[in-house]
Formats: structure tokens, sequence, C-alpha cells
């Protein structure tokens, strides 16, 4: 037992100076997945998502799992976007992208706010949308104020992984998001569902579009929930069947 611990304190010692080096040498490398529309296959812009190249910190669970112990969650989100807006070069200008934050920074608004103005200043003409968690989209007050640094800073809004908790479409009636990602439990899987749970998850789509938001179907891995997706009033989704997170290179021309 005592030989578990100390491996298990030592792992933990390797991560965290692997995670300094990480933020020393803002050693992350961006990957990407593409987001399209249902109607025609095209693609309508990629979401950042964070990976690294040091060992033992390649996925953002365990990355963040290093920030929480030394309160760096926002400073790491931070560093996702920036260098993922560096590697939009290679995508067309039009395409949209899609930043995330995370929870810690809504708690941070005038950080938040400096770190988005940066954004904007580095890229004045690209078309981006910023991801909130659901759970925060609770938060009405804090999100008003979001909302309107958002529009200012001409950047769009979108609530990720609806379903998947607290959040209820009245809650995201108080300041509608742009996108409503609707989370991948939602989703996968469903064109096999009962006919109840298809009927439940497309009423839910048109009560969304009927706010003027667009919904988004994520985790789509399949032609046949692409097919399902599409018949129940999805405008966009995004999942392996249209492309696996990849370097932003691989997607050019």
């Amino acid at each position: 037992h005592s030989a578990t611990l100390a491996d298990d304190s030592a792992d933990r010692a390797l991560s965290l100076i692997q995670f300094d080096k990480l933020m020393t040498e803002r050693a992350v490398v961006p990957h990407f997945q593409p987001i399209i529309s249902l109607q025609n296959r095209a693609v309508l812009g990629y979401e950042i998502l964070g990976r690294s190249r040091l060992f033992g910190l390649t996925d953002p669970q365990t990355m963040f799992s290093a920030a929480a112990v030394l309160n760096l969650e926002s400073e790491l989100s931070r560093i996702f976007r920036e260098e993922g807006l560096a590697q939009s070069t290679f995508f067309p200008p039009t395409s949209i992208l899609f930043a995330n934050t995370h929870p810690a920074e809504i708690d941070e608004p005038e950080l938040l706010e400096f770190s988005l103005r940066e954004l904007r200043e580095a890229a004045p003409n690209r078309p981006m949308v910023l991801e909130i968690h659901e759970g925060t989209a609770t938060q009405t007050s804090q999100m008003r104020e979001l909302r309107a640094k958002l529009d200012h800073l001409n950047i769009g809004l979108a609530y990720d992984d609806f379903g998947a908790g607290q959040a209820r479409l009245i809650e995201l009636v108080e300041v509608p998001p742009d996108y409503l990602k609707f989370d991948m439990k939602l989703v996968q899987n469903l064109s096999s569902a009962s006919p109840e749970r298809q009927k439940m998850v497309g009423r839910l789509v048109q009560m969304t579009l009927e706010l003027g938001i667009i919904p988004l179907a994520e985790g789509i891995e399949t032609a046949e929930d692409h097919a399902i997706c599409q018949e129940l009033g999805f405008l966009s989704a995004q999942g392996y069947y249209y492309g696996k997170p990849a370097a932003a290179k691989t997607f050019a021309g």
C-alpha cells in the first residue's frame, strides 16, 4: 500500500514538473475538429482542442488536473485559445474558430475579457465563437455580462454539452447563445433509439430553432446518426464521422 502511495506521489510530482515545462515553453499542440453544415456537409469551422507534446500530459483532462493543483486552469485555457488562433492561418478566412473556456474563467471576467480582446486584436476578421459549458450557462447575470462583451468584440457564443447537466431551455432563453451543442449522450445511437427518445430530441431541436439558436449535434460517428440528426432538424454537427481531431495543416488545402 505504501509503495502504491509512493508511486502515486512520484507520478504526481512528475506530472507537475512536466506541467511547469508545458506552461513555460507553451508546449501545447492545438488540434482541430471540423464542424459541418448538415444541409450540404460543407465545413463551417473548427473547434480548437488542447493537446501537448510532453510525456504524460498529452490529453486535456490530465493537463487540467495538473493545472488545478496550481490554480492555473484559466491560464492553460487562454494558452489553448491563443495557440489555436495562431494555427488558424491554415484555414480559409471564412472558417469559424470555436474556442473553449474553462469554468474557472467565468469567475474572472476581467481576465477573460482581456484574453478575448487580445484574440480579436490578433485576428480582426476571423469569425470566432466562444464555447461555454452548459453548467456555467445557468449563471444568468455573469452570462448576460459576458454576452454583451462578446457582442462588442463580434465573437459568437455557444453552450456546450447541452443535455449532460442541469441547464434547461428556460434558462437558455435568458441569455440565448448563437449555437447550442447537444451532448453526445443525447445524440449517439439516436438512429437506433426508441421513437419516444427520437421525438424528445426532435422537440428540443425545434424549440432551439424557434429561439433563433443553431442546434449542433456532437459526437456523430455513423452515417445512420448523421441521417437521423438531419431528419430531426439539426443544422450543424461534429464528430468522427466528419473528421477526427488533428493538426491544422492536416485540413489545409
